[in-house]
């Protein structure tokens, strides 16, 4: 028996708009029709940044801007965590028809579900500032934690970002202190990877030094060498910031 056949996916993954427009002419149901991975020809569309054929599939009947496939990614979630911030005109389409920002896949039983990320998640852990702006600016959730416990704030930190630290502070207003799975705060996460200006960053938002991840560590306790640990507490010092 052969293996099911799905051109639309594969034309809305290799850019085809053409093969997309034949197809969807001759039997529209294929826009709603899920693949061997549970996703729609949209997913792929949005995977490979083809944004004419995602304008084409959004406008099919009955288009539903927060499907899932089998990982529980929906085609904004796919667009936010696009390099480059690429994803941006495509989110902005798909909120034109009315995507959900606060969509989070969950796993488990239904009667404890574990959450898992949000769009945010995706956004920032690829560095996107603007499209970070842009889901905050449409309500999204800065205070929703992944399956780890974390926080985008927590990604920001271990990748460094002042700018997205801030706007997820300030614009997104997400608690500073909030901690892990393993008891980690932001603090502990960027002082870790050795992002020392974007610890004080965090300090000077309120993030309190003196918290102790599930091991007892203090976020300086791991700075990865004497050099960013150096340069931490010299910086915290004339900046005001009281360290243990």
């Amino acid at each position: 028996m052969d293996p099911p056949s799905f051109p639309l996916h594969e034309a809305a993954r290799e850019g085809k708009i053409s093969v997309v427009e034949s197809l969807l002419n001759a039997n529209p149901k294929l826009a709603s029709t899920k693949d061997d991975d549970d996703r729609l020809p949209i997913h792929w569309a949005v995977a490979y940044n083809h944004l004419p054929i995602v304008e084409l599939l959004i406008s099919t009947k009955n288009f539903d801007p927060d499907v899932e496939d089998a990982s529980g990614w929906t085609p904004l979630m796919i667009a936010a965590s696009l390099r480059d911030a690429e994803g941006d005109p495509i989110i902005d389409l798909l909120l034109r028809k009315e995507a959900d920002v606060n969509v989070k896949s969950t796993s488990g039983q239904a009667s404890r579900p574990i959450a898992r990320t949000n769009a945010l998640h995706f956004a920032t852990s690829k560095a996107n500032l603007s499209t970070i702006r842009t889901l905050i600016a449409n309500k999204c959730s800065a205070r929703v934690k992944d399956k780890r416990g974390q926080l985008a704030l927590h990604r920001a930190a271990a990748i460094g970002s002042i700018p997205i630290i801030k706007v997820l502070l300030e614009d997104g207003k997400s608690p500073v202190n909030a901690t892990d799975m393993d008891g980690l705060t932001a603090l502990h996460h960027a002082i870790s990877e050795g992002h020392g200006d974007a610890a004080i960053q965090l300090l000077k938002a309120g993030a309190e030094a003196d918290k102790r991840d599930s091991e007892g560590r203090l976020a300086i306790d791991l700075a990865p060498d004497s050099k960013v640990r150096a340069y931490i507490l010299q910086t915290a010092e004339r900046e005001g910031i009281e360290l243990p």
